[in-house]
């Protein structure tokens, strides 16, 4: 009774606040998709669409993007027109550009697309428009409220060659030469191990209920816009997970009642490879294939910019062929770049088939589509499955990898035409021990009770790699224990920093072996006595963390370690100090530098280390993957002196696959981006505290925890719903 009458009073708390927050008036729109679609929000803003059709449903995702996200999906929708340059100036040309290419894409190619995709597409170009039309204040003048399934269409399209890697092939042939549309990507962002996710998943041979669990754990920036919401169109759909801001269809984890999956970034095989053809010595304006002249595709494209404050046009040229973008040419060769996914329009569909999705067999086929072209897939279901699929739709090369160098090539056969076979790739099935992992590294150690194959079927698969955190995961669940779905919450909140378990001990015993002074020998005790722990109560995690980023500055692993990572002692590699003078040197310097910082070397982890997100500013547990962290946290510093989290762990969802779904979730930034909303910041605490709220996914579960229920655009006044300062906590 308790919690249906504090549902209550939120319930007529939000009611309120939409009739004070009604804009005066609005004109009447031609486009009433609201009638065939609600909206129900239940405990932190969850948003639960209930939908007529796809279209409906599309249009109160792409409504829901922006009610809860303002301008970040206009912004990308608009930006694949190829018109930012006319904001930004020329920084914005060759993302223009770009752009007009993939939309060129869009437009040849949004017919081949099955009805149900279209239909979700044009419903989300609507209910874009229907916000910004009925808000129109809240956006820039230079955002439209015209998208249409073209605009959506064109986010799906994949990506031609990157510029950085072209630019340095370039550089190889002729120095000085490069086209000014790779000038702008000289340099490639190294992936840290902030970047990532983990996935696990539980056989029912590993489980105290008997049934199959999925862990999902992605950890990218807290600005990468995951947004939790489900989607139920009657005997359509009926899906719960992510929907990345900014489309409707960037979907990369979540279930149904019959089955989920989660991705994890890694395959860091080469999609690329870039090919030197001769031209035709009698006609420039073709190459010659196989004895064939074969005639070179010629594209104006003219994208205007924003100079001081006038427009100024900006006309290129590009070529290409069947085969690729021509990214080069000289006097007598021409250098076409194939890369694997350019120019793919079906991975929005093909997702949207994934959710769709009601048994292995299905999700499997819909796999075989290969539009998804990289991301390891941690899968489980209802009957008792579980899977990782290391998917990559990578070459199938008939040559020695190129790198950075451009292949010859004369004839097609030179060149690669078709993928790796779907069924060469990596797939780890029900194995030994109940149960399958990934933390970003490669696939080869899915499962540590099976017969480990070290060799990759084709080179230019990824490499074995197995880094402290995901050497931390298979501790966690590499055991015979049976688990409940809140002992899974539990675990994956673990503190361990499994880098102090590997290194500690020599840092210990070195400073042992030098006389230090009283300062350094008390933080030695601090160091002795700490559990190697980033809970946010530890004391002296900071004093390590400090240590390490001094000792392993500017250092390679060979450098830091005794003993560095090997394929042949995974698990226990790497471990020790190379140097132990040095880590004395950078020990003696840390404890000044930590009591300098922070006041004091037993300073407690979360007196530093905060979660910060509107009024909450808190104490939080986590820390780098680099100091082997499963509850994975990156901090920027702030202007007191410490940490806010801003990358890391933020959706976190564990799901539990019986005769209906049981869940739980947490998203530690909320579901909206506006500091005014109710939901920016009131998961923020539950998050820091390592807790997870109750996922609702049955229609009576639905509407048994419903705080306000609308219809998307009925009323100009619905917006953010707010309920009054005295329930808000």
């Amino acid at each position: 009774m308790g919690v249906n009458k504090h549902l209550w009073r939120l319930s007529v708390g939000v009611v309120a606040w939409l009739l004070v927050s009604a804009p005066v008036s609005v004109g009447q729109s031609d486009f009433e998709l609201w009638r065939q679609v609600e909206i129900i929000r239940t405990a932190h803003g969850v948003p639960h669409i209930r939908a007529e059709n796809l279209r409906a449903g599309g249009y109160a995702l792409g409504w829901l993007q922006v009610e809860d996200h303002g301008e970040a999906t206009p912004l990308r929708l608009w930006a694949t027109r190829g018109q930012t340059a006319r904001i930004e100036g020329r920084s914005g040309l060759t993302a223009d550009f770009n752009a007009l290419r993939e939309r060129d894409r869009a437009i040849e190619t949004l017919h081949l697309l099955e009805p149900e995709t279209r239909d979700l597409y044009d419903g989300f170009a609507a209910g874009v428009n229907r916000y910004i039309t009925l808000h129109r204040d809240q956006f820039a003048a230079h955002i439209p409220s015209d998208f249409t399934g073209y605009d959506v269409a064109t986010l799906h399209i994949g990506d031609g060659p990157p510029a950085a890697r072209v630019r340095r092939v370039l550089q190889t042939i002729e120095a000085g030469s490069v086209a000014e549309e790779w000038l702008d990507a000289d340099v490639e962002t190294p992936r840290t191990d902030e970047d990532g996710s983990n996935a696990w998943a539980l056989a029912p041979s590993r489980t105290r209920s008997g049934k199959a669990i999925l862990l999902r754990n992605p950890h990218l920036a807290w600005s990468a816009g995951y947004y939790e919401a489900h989607l139920t169109v009657p005997g359509v759909m009926d899906f719960y997970g992510d929907f990345r801001i900014g489309g409707p269809l960037g979907v990369i984890g979540g279930f149904n009642r019959y089955l989920g999956w989660s991705t994890t970034n890694s395959n860091t095989g080469d999609r690329t490879e870039i090919y030197a053809v001769p031209l035709d010595p009698e006609r420039p304006d073709r190459y010659r294939l196989d004895g064939a002249s074969l005639p070179l595709t010629q594209v104006t494209r003219t994208v205007e910019y924003l100079d001081g404050d006038v427009l100024v046009p900006e006309t290129r040229e590009f070529w290409s062929t069947p085969l690729g973008p021509v990214v080069h040419r000289t006097s007598d060769t021409v250098y076409i770049a194939r890369t694997a996914g350019d120019g793919e329009f079906r991975a929005g569909e093909q997702f949207l088939r994934l959710m769709r999705a009601t048994s292995l067999d299905q999700w499997i086929s819909v796999m075989r589509t290969r539009a998804l072209v990289s991301q390891n897939y941690t899968y489980a279901d209802r009957a008792g499955n579980i899977l990782v699929l290391w998917n990559a739709s990578l070459p199938l090369l008939p040559h020695e990898m190129g790198g950075d160098t451009a292949v010859p090539a004369t004839r097609l056969r030179d060149m690669w035409t078709q993928y790796l076979p779907f069924e060469a790739l990596p797939l780890m099935f029900n194995p030994r021990g109940g149960y399958v992992h990934n933390e970003n590294d490669s696939p080869h150690f899915a499962n540590m009770r099976q017969p480990i194959n070290l060799v990759n079927a084709y080179p230019n698969m990824e490499p074995p790699m197995l880094r402290l955190r995901s050497q931390l995961g298979i501790q966690l669940i590499d055991h015979n224990r049976k688990l409940s779905l809140e002992d899974v919450v539990r675990m994956k909140h673990d503190y361990r920093m499994l880098l102090a378990d590997r290194v500690k001990p020599d840092l210990l015993t070195a400073l042992a072996a030098v006389p230090g002074t009283g300062g350094v020998a008390d933080a030695a005790q601090v160091l002795r006595r700490w559990n190697n722990t980033a809970a946010a109560e530890s004391r002296g995690a900071v004093l390590f963390d400090i240590w390490w980023s001094r000792y392993s500055q500017d250092r390679s692993e060979a450098e830091q370690f005794a003993h560095p990572w090997s394929e042949t002692d995974p698990l226990k590699t790497p471990r020790g100090l190379a140097d132990p003078t040095q880590a004395v040197a950078a020990f003696t310097w840390a404890v000044e530098e930590t009591a300098r910082r922070h006041g004091a070397v037993d300073v407690a982890w979360g007196d530093v280390y905060r979660v910060r997100r509107g009024d909450v500013d808190v104490p939080v547990g986590g820390c780098p993957g680099r100091l082997g962290c499963f509850r994975v946290l990156g901090f920027t510093r702030q202007d007191d002196g410490k940490y806010a989290a801003t990358t890391g762990d933020g959706w976190v969802l564990a799901v539990e696959f019986g005769d209906e779904p049981k869940a739980y979730s947490v998203l530690a930034y909320g579901q909206s981006a506006k500091p005014d909303s109710p939901w920016h910041a009131d998961q923020a605490e539950m998050f820091a505290r390592g807790e997870m709220k109750r996922v609702a996914f049955s229609a009576r579960d639905v509407d048994r925890q419903a705080v306000v229920r609308y219809r998307p655009g009925q009323h100009p006044g619905v917006s953010t719903a707010r309920p009054p300062a005295s329930v808000r906590r």
